[in-house]
């Protein structure tokens, strides 16, 4: 009984913490954002905004982050592509 209280309180702090939202502005190069858009326009399932977070997730796991958080967002990525590539 306590690993399903254990489990339940851990999959409840995994929830928190991808629901947290923090807002971003940084300047691109102009052939990054017609590329990025390019894309979004050509992948109805993908938006700018799941697509730099699988950017900055990849980035980070291929750099050494260990963050069990930033890992998840990675493998959700992974295991659930677009159906339109």
């Amino acid at each position: 009984m306590d690993k399903i209280c254990q489990s339940n309180l851990t999959e409840k702090k995994l929830l928190e913490c991808s629901s947290n939202k923090v807002s971003l502005e940084t300047e691109l190069s102009e052939t990054l954002y017609n590329t990025m858009k390019d894309f979004v326009l050509s992948n109805p399932t993908w938006d700018q905004y799941k697509l730099i977070n699988s950017a900055l997730a990849s980035f980070l796991i291929q750099n050494g982050c260990t963050d069990n958080s930033v890992s998840e967002i990675y493998l959700n990525q992974l295991f659930t592509p677009s159906k339109s590539f």
